[in-house]
Parts: C-alpha cells; structure tokens; sequence
C-alpha cells in the first residue's frame, strides 16, 4: 500500500483541512468539493483522509462492506444472513477495515464504475458471476474525483442516481443486480479547464477555494515538508502519527458528541433568512448548514452551535450554491460573508 502524506502535516490551506474533517465527522453533509490552482495540494490532502477516519465494522469476507448493525441495507450476498425468518438467529461474523477512499480515475468506463460480469470465470469456468465495480469498493467510504470538472456527461449523470438513491443497480449481459453504494463524493479541480454542471455541483455539501500561498515563509515551509516526506514517505509519516492519531481521536470523540449538540429555532431561522437572502434554490443550503455548523461545534467540543459557527461554514456551503451576478464580481464566498454580517447588523 502506497505511503500518502499525512494530514496533520498540510499547512497553509485551512479551509480546506475543516471542510475534509467535518464532512469525516459527519458524511451526511454531503462531500467536498475542493477546487483552485493546480499544485496546492488539493489531491494530497483528500488522499491523506485516510489518516482521519477510523476503521469500520463489516461482515466478514462481504465485497461490499455491509454493516452487520444494518441488515434492511444489506446486499444480496449478506441478506440471506441477515434476514432469517422470525426466531431465527444467526451469529454473523465481523472484521474491522479501513474506510475506504477509492479513487476514480478520470478515463475509468462504466463498467469500472458500476461492475460488470466476471469475465475471466465466465470463460474459465462458465460461471456468471457479477465483478463488483467501484462504487462498490467505495461503499460506506469515500468516492474521489481528480478533475471531477472534466468528467464525461453520462458518467456525471450515473453518479447523481447513485448518490441521490445509495443504491446501484446494474441490468446488463443477462445480470440484475441490486447492491448498497452509499459514499460520500470529494472532488477537485481546476475551474479554468471547466465548469461542472449544476446537477452534481449540487450534491457536494462544502465547496472550497484553494489559492497558492503568497507568504514567502509559509511557500518555504510547504516546500520543506514534501521534500521531507518524498525521500523517506515511512519515516516522514511515522514522525507525524502522533498529530495524526490525536485528530482521529478528535472525529471520533465529535462523532459521539454530535447527537447531543443543540440547534436553536434562532440558529435555524438565522440559517433560512441567510439562504433566502442569497436566493438559493430548494432546501438542501439550510440542511447542509444545519448538518455543518452542528458538526464544527461537535468537533470543538461545544453543546450548541453559536454564530461563530455559522460565520465559518456558511462560505463553504453557499459560495457554490449562488446564483452569478453579472454586476457583481466579488468572490462568492465574500457575498455569503457580507450577507451575513448585514443580517447580523439588524
């Protein structure tokens, strides 16, 4: 296994870091969008979410990751063992893995992405047996997209079904097959290679903007440490377990705490009349507030979310959601913040 560069080691890119631990805390909010200049880290950083999550309960020897504690989202291998007639039990076996984070590759087929018939045991052994594909690999993980802004129209639209529905269904080469595939998408990119369409822009929780650092000594810094970590990847990582182990530590303890943390009908209506007053579409910007700020305040250890915690996510959860003004050329994070600090003003 490939040696990835530690998370807590990443500096100088703090939007981004956040927006990665919060949606690890809670994955219901939706995935991350990272997008900006080319060399700033954004793929590094998504590869090192590794280091931020720890491993998962499964049934033994199940391709798709099932969660023994779950047995209404089981896939067809596990549900046999999981829905036995009523008085019936039967002890499952588990295992502890690792949560997955599976790439993507931009030119990957549908049949990559989806699964397909074994080939190799349909002409060796004339069994038709289904190959699962990477969404299922990415089940109860995490899918990443490298230039998710290049990626082909009806891969886009095979994404949004699945991501919308947490199934996959595949109908194909006298298969039918029906298995989980619940994820949560981060991608990156470069806008200035192109845009993504609205549809899946949509699905993404937190978009982040990364810029090249301009301080000269920070510029130094970064340099430093991944030429550190290049010529010894083991040892460079081994340095770092400890920061490494403290933020897990950090997203386990706000996982418990995150139920418990209270969002008030002020906090609530303070969230609607933000997104009402940017003019964003539906009700998923307040839902992904709600989910956001309630996760930021867990992962700092507070019992309610407070204002501050809306004035750090909101840009993160709007700026992608904004309607373009052709008059208005400030950055849209700064639209978000200044339609905050108005509302707050009254």
């Amino acid at each position: 296994m490939a040696t990835t560069f530690p998370f807590a080691a990443i500096v100088g890119q703090d939007e981004m870091t956040l927006a990665i631990q919060i949606v690890a805390i809670d994955p219901s909010i939706g995935g991350v969008l990272v997008l900006g200049d080319r060399g700033t880290g954004k793929s590094t950083a998504v590869r090192a979410l590794a280091d931020l999550l720890p491993p998962i309960q499964v049934v033994k020897g199940c391709p798709y990751k099932c969660d023994p504690q779950k047995p209404a989202q089981a896939c067809p291998v596990c549900q046999p063992q999981m829905n036995l007639p009523s008085g019936q039990t039967r002890k499952l076996l588990t295992e502890l893995r690792p949560v997955s984070v599976v790439d993507l590759p931009l030119g990957a087929t549908e049949d990559r992405i989806v699964g397909a018939l074994d080939l190799e045991k349909a002409l060796s052994q004339g069994i038709k047996e289904f190959a699962p594909g990477l969404l299922a690999q990415a089940h109860r993980g995490f899918l990443y997209i490298d230039e998710v802004n290049l990626l082909d129209d009806h891969l886009v639209d095979l994404l949004i079904d699945v991501a919308a529905s947490g199934e996959n269904l595949v109908e194909r080469e006298g298969l039918s097959i029906r298995h989980p595939a619940r994820f949560v998408l981060v991608g990156s990119g470069n806008p200035e290679e192109g845009e993504l369409r609205p549809q899946l822009l949509d699905r993404f929780g937190l978009s982040v903007q990364v810029k090249t650092p301009q301080d000269i000594a920070l510029r130094v810094q970064v340099i430093k440490r991944r030429d550190a970590f290049d010529k010894d990847p083991s040892a460079y990582k081994a340095q770092w377990q400890g920061e490494s182990d403290k933020l897990q530590k950090r997203i386990v303890k706000a996982r418990k705490l995150l139920a418990s943390v209270v969002v008030d009908d002020d906090m609530l209506t303070l969230c609607a009349t933000l997104c009402q007053q940017l003019g964003t579409d539906g009700l998923r910007a307040e839902l992904t507030l709600l989910r956001a700020t309630r996760a930021l305040a867990a992962m700092q250890g507070h019992k309610a979310v407070k204002t501050e915690h809306l004035t750090a996510i909101a840009p993160l959860a709007l700026r992608h959601r904004l309607r373009r003004n052709p008059l208005d050329d400030t950055d849209s994070g700064q639209r978000v913040n200044r339609c905050l600090q108005d509302i707050l003003a009254r």
